[in-house]
């Protein structure tokens, strides 16, 4: 009885690589669906295939697909309509910027007596009158209370009036200087937003194209991996099995016997003990490329119950294991 050969693992990743390429273009093909709408239909077409190398050195041919949105009348000549006024658009921001680099050569200017003498104009006749009315109104507070000209409290008062109304100006000034130069920057900056609002295209609005959400399929791969590791784990399986299983084996041909020398295995841990006090372990071959766990004794432990085969390596009769 022959112990059954390990799946070699190039084939099988070449095979797993062929089954997922297949899946992949059967999902695309599925998904690929064409529509007719008011605003126009899609379809999808194979113009042509490129070509890509598997990890084995393999060509492999792949289709490639194009995607046609055909508009509706009414919407291709929206479309063409905006297209224009695009370009007209385009062409007028190519025109300004010509100028705008002669005009960003001029350095921006704020003059701030310009500023202060235009808040003056603008404010200062409504303010004065109010403040000569303030003025009046306390003098004859002031001589009502029994107070006269050239007295301290009278001197007092009307500083005390004298400031505020300096404070009123000088706030006055402060307020009307940062207006006026928010004008003045307002105005440097009109031709720059004309020019950035033309070539942001947001004044012109594409065609509504709209298509429908169509179901997206999701077809499951092929574990073809899986399917060739399981198989070979059921042939290891019957193979054991054949045998007479792990601890049944009695005496038996040398080849047919498992291997169990410490030299074949990796990934040793010890997990029991038998009655007669032999150490129990699980652990993997060396050779295994699915690495199976397996449970057994090590052949160098139990030198009554092993034999060397024909590669040196030894071998277990477990029938002999106490």
């Amino acid at each position: 009885m022959k112990a059954p050969k390990a799946p070699d693992p190039w084939q099988t990743a070449a095979a797993q690589g062929a089954w997922n390429s297949f899946t992949a273009q059967q999902q695309q093909s599925m998904n690929m669906i064409g529509q007719n709408t008011p605003w126009g239909s899609l379809d999808y077409q194979q113009t042509g295939s490129t070509w890509i190398t598997d990890p084995t050195g393999k060509r492999i041919e792949m289709p490639t697909y194009t995607a046609n949105v055909n508009l509706s009348p009414e919407q291709q000549a929206i479309f063409e309509r905006t297209q224009a006024a695009e370009g007209n658009l385009a062409q007028i921001a190519q025109d300004q910027s010509e100028w705008l680099g002669e005009y960003l050569q001029e350095p921006f200017e704020f003059n701030n007596r310009d500023a202060e003498e235009w808040v003056w104009d603008l404010a200062s006749p409504r303010i004065l009158q109010q403040q000569e009315q303030n003025q009046q109104a306390l003098r004859t507070q002031l001589i009502n209370s029994g107070l006269r000209p050239g007295t301290t409290a009278w001197d007092a008062e009307m500083t005390r009036l004298t400031n505020a109304n300096t404070d009123q100006m000088n706030q006055l000034a402060l307020t009307g200087r940062q207006m006026a130069f928010n004008e003045a920057l307002a105005q440097r900056n009109q031709p720059l937003n004309e020019i950035i609002g033309l070539m942001s295209g947001t004044q012109v609005q594409n065609p509504n194209a709209t298509f429908a959400q169509t179901p997206q399929s999701g077809v499951a791969g092929v574990d073809y991996t899986g399917l060739v590791n399981q198989k070979y784990q059921a042939d290891v399986a019957n193979y054991r099995a054949g045998m007479g299983g792990l601890f049944g084996l009695g005496s038996a041909l040398i080849g047919l016997l498992p291997s169990s020398d410490e030299r074949l295995k990796s990934d040793i841990r010890r997990v029991g003990t038998t009655d007669g006090g032999v150490p129990i372990y699980i652990f993997r071959y060396r050779d295994d490329p699915f690495k199976v766990w397996h449970i057994g004794v090590m052949a160098q432990e139990v030198p009554e119950a092993r034999v060397s085969d024909e590669s040196g390596f030894f071998r277990v009769d477990y029938g002999r294991v106490h």
